[in-house]
């Protein structure tokens, strides 16, 4: 089965408001899947004896994890999109192409999304533990609670306050972009073609050897690894193109706002409804100013019309007191924007934006 669904988005400076960078996710699921909000404390992992347990296997453990908030469907270890404490936020979205899908049990994108937060400070660090974990582990399963099978390849977009990078995968093979202003989103669909900054070794010989590339023209990867005409990929009526127009129309004053603007529009296809709809949403501001705080919004329930603030880890301690190291499942019957909107409203001010204290409720009610 290949649906369409999620779109993950960044902008960086000059392409926004202000010296920050903004990032932004819809995950999009099956209609009928709960996903939840949920915090977990950093922590220190002495006996490394002892594996991890993901979603489907157990992998090595590392020393120490980072403090991490998720928004992940409740049956699985992983997330679909989330940050850490050092401002780091990572959105995956499923991809297909010409290599084969892996039906057998391996990571999750979803697991690679949370390992990589939970185990670096920064977005190529981020990219170099899933580019890591995907060589010795790979990646495979199902990706469906139910009878569903439901199994892809994943796309990864990583920001941090600096910059962004796009990782795009094919089996164990992957090529990753480096962003360091403007604007960028990926959709269902490889998106990296000849800007290629990092990637696997054999990446290149391997796709000559599948008759992917002749090795004389100029390498583009979602030309060889997709059967996509990439020629044609920005001017497409499909949500990869559609969801740049958006960011593109707001190129140079893009804010949070602006983010969520486009997260909520449905006739884009980007705000979705349907069998897969938009389950949860995630805005990120991310100060290039290290003294500021990051600032994550999440919804954890459908239709990004009903965002709510969640504390920016400015104070990881209180946000463990707010969570009392346990889930909060958010369902649709469950809001907590009014409790942790009184809480943490104040957090906005810290990012200088003498606008966004007053708008909150009017783009968030």
């Amino acid at each position: 089965m290949e649906p369409c669904s999620c779109d993950t988005f960044v902008a960086l400076p000059p392409a926004t408001a202000g010296n920050r960078i903004i990032f932004g996710k819809n995950s999009d699921r099956l209609c009928d899947e709960v996903q939840e909000v949920v915090y977990f404390p950093a922590a220190v992992h002495d006996n490394l004896r002892e594996h991890l347990q993901c979603t489907y296997i157990e992998i090595d453990q590392v020393p120490e994890t980072y403090a991490v908030v998720l928004s992940r469907p409740s049956w699985l270890w992983g997330a679909e999109m989330g940050a850490n404490e050092h401002g780091v936020c990572i959105g995956n979205e499923a991809v297909w192409g010409r290599e084969e899908v892996c039906d057998e049990e391996a990571l999750l994108g979803m697991d690679l999304v949370r390992l990589g937060l939970e185990r670096a400070d920064t977005a190529e660090k981020a990219l170099n533990v899933i580019v890591d974990l995907l060589e010795k582990y790979g990646q495979g399963g199902n990706c469906s609670e139910g009878r569903m099978v439901f199994s892809y390849h994943n796309s990864f977009l990583i920001a941090d306050r600096k910059e962004a990078w796009i990782l795009e995968t094919a089996g164990k093979y992957w090529a990753a972009e480096k962003v360091q202003e403007g604007i960028r989103n990926i959709s269902n669909q490889l998106s990296i073609t000849t800007k290629i900054d990092r990637e696997h070794p054999d990446m290149r010989n391997y796709a000559k050897r599948k008759g992917w590339w002749d090795g004389k023209k100029e390498f583009d990867f979602a030309a060889a690894y997709s059967y996509l005409d990439t020629a044609k990929m920005m001017i497409s009526p499909g949500r990869y193109c559609e969801g740049y127009k958006l960011l593109n129309k707001h190129k140079g004053n893009i804010t949070f706002e602006t983010m969520m603007d486009i997260l909520r529009d449905k006739p884009s296809g980007i705000n979705m409804e349907g069998e897969f709809l938009t389950t949860a949403s995630m805005v990120s501001i991310l100060p290039q100013d290290s003294s500021l705080p990051c600032i994550h919004f999440f919804t954890g329930t459908p239709d990004p019309e009903r965002l709510f603030l969640l504390d920016p880890f400015l104070s990881l301690s209180y946000l463990y007191q707010i969570f009392h190291n346990s889930w909060i499942r958010v369902h649709q019957h469950l809001d907590m924007k009014i409790q942790l909107k009184r809480s943490h409203v104040f957090s906005l001010s810290l990012t200088e934006d003498t606008h966004s204290t007053k708008n909150i409720n009017r783009h968030w009610k």
